[in-house]
């Protein structure tokens, strides 16, 4: 096969809402790259993780750089890029992931001294996986504001 025709990999763009499980979309950019994000590698078993809870909708698995005791991170099994990219279809995945988090915090006995949930979205808010997760932090004191 000669160089003149071998295939490049091609960048497409496509509407948010035709986002498929294999497709995210950087920071900034309207193009998206079919590659897995770090969560569905986790999600596939591609990649080991400590699990805190699965079930049908999401995976929450504790955190590899945690900023507190507690922090467990509650990830829907849907790809969703960000919350600024969920739609009226997500509306029940993402009541499921509040309510999966505040199950947890019960689970791992924070829920009476109280915990922080945190969902980053875009740069300049912490984002650093462009696949929406719910960062559940406890047992240990929050100010306000944060950061």
């Amino acid at each position: 096969m000669s160089s003149e025709h071998s295939e490049q990999p091609t960048t497409t763009q496509i509407k948010s809402t035709q986002v498929s499980p294999s497709v995210i979309q950087p920071f900034g950019s309207t193009h998206y790259f079919p590659m897995k994000t770090l969560f569905q590698k986790i999600i596939d078993r591609e990649i080991p993780a400590k699990l805190a809870h699965e079930d049908d909708l999401c995976i929450a698995i504790h955190d590899i750089n945690p900023q507190s005791p507690v922090h467990v991170l509650v990830i829907p099994k849907k790809l969703i890029p960000r919350v600024g990219e969920a739609t009226p279809a997500d509306q029940a995945t993402l009541g499921h992931l509040l309510l999966t988090a505040a199950a947890l915090a019960k689970k791992l006995g924070i829920a009476e001294s109280g915990y922080r949930l945190v969902i980053n979205n875009g740069r300049d808010g912490g984002e650093s996986v462009p696949h929406l997760h719910v960062h559940l932090l406890g047992q240990r004191p929050f100010a306000w504001p944060p950061g």
